[in-house]
């Protein structure tokens, strides 16, 4: 029955092709056969390395007697969030009246045009602890559509009327000081789990946006980070074998993780890992566990075309039974004789923008040229096959197919953001102009709402059109759990073409956009990581560092001024870029003003250390660079 699903670009959708619900995808089909058969929806959302949206689908998407009930009285929609996650925040948002319990699947019950009036999280066949069964909730569901519509109706349109008022943009205030800033740490500091590390209790998320936060700080935050990461990487979170960190532990000792491996926790994970190893020895713990997440993004995330799988499933086959973590618990020499758990291939924009930038920045961090392929590729895929004209970026794709659902504004964020990083450790200025064009279109696609502070960022091309056409469309969410949201990533973005030399409109909209923010960052440390990390960066003195070198080699790596160029990547500064003298030329041409007249000094390697675009006199050794800094 779920043949409409069988062409779909998710793996998600794909895997339900074969169920007897009359599954539709999501669209406008949908709505307009509800409206026509005058029946409620059912929008059922999930994602492909969920381990209780299996357990749903073969419980009960799979049951012939519960398919018959839902395509009796509804129609259903099936949805990956990672596809559409404006879909997925809009709906969570509804939930959130309804139930406490938010997560996936998520079960939304809504009228023909789409309004929420009911939902849920996972359902069991059988009730259970209080939890009525998924049969259950559609008689009682298609008994209130009958007899009591009327109130349904109401309670929807209750529900999206207080949605569209709670999101309205609050008044931007003031940037956080260093006041603010070590309030926003003591915070943080005082959830900090001490006997079993990170933060709160069961179920124990490794949070990475706030240890990126935390690896901002000088002194206790960075020691903070430092001690968290390294606990979680000797726990059983992080997979001894190949380095790769799971999604979560659903105990507060790190015991019994949830075996998924998301492509988002470990690019940010390795990121902090960069961040935390400045000045430190090759030997340091950090950098063995640095070294062993890029090795896992390049050795099990990569596919053949270049783009990385959004995540590894959770269950796999083993010794012909399905298990969840049987492939994850086994050692080295056991697994050579299975089949690992099998990738969500779906490359999505946006977080093969995190793994760039996270993999750039550890081949020069680590000494990994294999990342810097990596992170190459990768950006060789995106841009050929999800960047259009005009700054408009495709969501996802898989096996070639580009999926039809819109860019959310994380992807011109994140993919812009990378591909700056990639510049910075290449040279390659071309990457830094796609960079800009990005953001460029993201300002420019703001709008101005009324009664609302000024959008900073937009879309390109616009909403959602599906939700838009509903009035269901909500403002990109600034909260962050697993990873930044949009807002921050193409503020971190603005903000590094600022420091590139790209023009004060950048830093502008960069801090415009955290100011929105701070309030509710200061407030709620945990839920902001991303955000607070980019408001320590406009605490701290701007330092830029460009080290003009001869050449490079093969490999990319420059060659010439060895010890000046890790003297340069060892110090505390804004922004550190490697260039050759052409490279700093196409950089300067292409309007990046910090590279003008970047030069060798007498031949040789030279570094240019600036304050805010204040630049001292060029020095050609590790020593005097050091002595720039005291």
């Amino acid at each position: 029955m779920g043949v409409r699903l069988a062409d779909a670009v998710s793996p998600y959708l794909r895997a339900h092709a074969g169920n007897p619900v009359d599954w539709f995808p999501w669209g406008d089909a949908a709505f307009a056969e509800a409206r026509r058969r005058d029946v409620p929806v059912l929008i059922s959302i999930g994602y492909a390395t969920c381990h209780w949206c299996h357990v749903m689908a073969r419980e009960s998407f799979s049951d012939a007697s519960t398919a018959h009930e839902l395509n009796a009285h509804f129609v259903a929609i099936k949805v990956d969030r990672e596809e559409h996650p404006d879909v997925d925040a809009s709906y969570l948002a509804a939930a959130s009246a309804f139930t406490r319990e938010l997560g996936w699947p998520l079960t939304v019950f809504a009228t023909p045009d789409g309004r929420a009036f009911y939902a849920g999280t996972y359902f069991p066949p059988l009730p259970q602890r209080g939890i009525p069964s998924f049969r259950q909730v559609l008689a009682a569901v298609g008994e209130a559509w009958r007899d009591r519509r009327g109130q349904l109706e109401e309670m929807a349109a209750a529900v999206s009327t207080a949605l569209a008022a709670a999101s309205v943009a609050q008044t931007a205030g003031p940037l956080p000081g260093d006041d603010e800033l070590r309030s926003a740490f003591a915070g943080l500091a005082a959830g900090e789990d001490h006997v079993h590390g990170g933060f709160g209790g069961a179920p124990k998320f490794p949070i990475a946006p706030v240890l990126g936060f935390l690896a901002q700080l000088p002194g206790e935050g960075r020691a903070l980070a430092r001690r968290t990461l390294l606990t979680m990487a000797a726990s059983p979170l992080r997979d001894a074998v190949d380095g790769g960190f799971f999604r979560y532990s659903t105990q507060s000792d790190w015991s019994e993780p949830h075996y998924e491996r998301m492509l988002t926790d470990n690019a940010l994970l390795l990121d902090v890992a960069v961040d935390l190893v400045r000045g430190a020895s090759a030997g340091d713990e950090v950098v063995a566990v640095g070294r062993g997440i890029a090795g896992f993004l390049v050795e099990t995330m990569q596919l053949p075309g270049g783009g990385f799988a959004s995540a590894q499933d959770s269950e796999s086959m083993v010794d012909g039974v399905r298990t969840e973590g049987g492939y994850a618990t086994a050692d080295a020499e056991r697994r050579r004789t299975l089949e690992p758990p099998p990738l969500d291939e779906k490359v999505i924009t946006g977080w093969n923008g995190l793994a760039i930038g996270a993999l750039a920045r550890a081949s020069a961090a680590f000494d990994t040229p294999d990342a810097l392929v990596a992170a190459r590729r990768s950006a060789g895929f995106v841009l050929a096959e999800h960047l259009a004209p005009g700054g408009i970026v495709r969501r996802a794709s898989r096996e070639g197919i580009v999926s039809s659902a819109h860019a959310a504004l994380e992807d011109v964020g994140m993919l812009a953001e990378g591909l700056l990083d990639l510049a910075l450790v290449t040279g390659a200025a071309e990457d830094a102009i796609v960079g800009r064009t990005l953001i460029d279109a993201a300002l420019d696609a703001a709008p101005v709402r009324p009664g609302a502070a000024p959008s900073v960022f937009a879309v390109p091309g616009g909403a959602d059109p599906v939700l838009a056409a509903r009035g269901l469309a909500l403002p990109t969410d600034p909260a962050e759990g697993a990873a930044p949201s949009g807002i921050t990533a193409c503020a971190t973005a603005a903000w590094k073409l600022w420091l590139l030399g790209a023009g004060d409109r950048y830093r502008v909209a960069a801090e415009q956009a955290m100011r929105q923010l701070a309030g509710a960052a200061i407030e709620r440390p945990i839920a902001f990581g991303a955000a607070l990390g980019l408001m320590a960066r406009f605490a701290a003195p701007v330092v830029q560092l460009v080290v003009v070198v001869p050449e490079r080699d093969a490999s990319g790596r420059p060659r010439g001024g060895d010890e000046l160029v890790g003297a340069a990547r060892a110090a505390e500064a804004s922004l550190t870029v490697i260039v050759t003298e052409a490279e700093a030329t196409a950089f300067a041409d292409a309007g990046f003003e910090l590279f003008a007249g970047r030069r060798l000094h007498d031949g040789r390697a030279s570094a240019y250390r600036c304050r805010e675009f204040v630049c001292e006199l060029p020095v050609a050794s590790a020593s005097a660079l050091d002595a720039l800094g005291q």
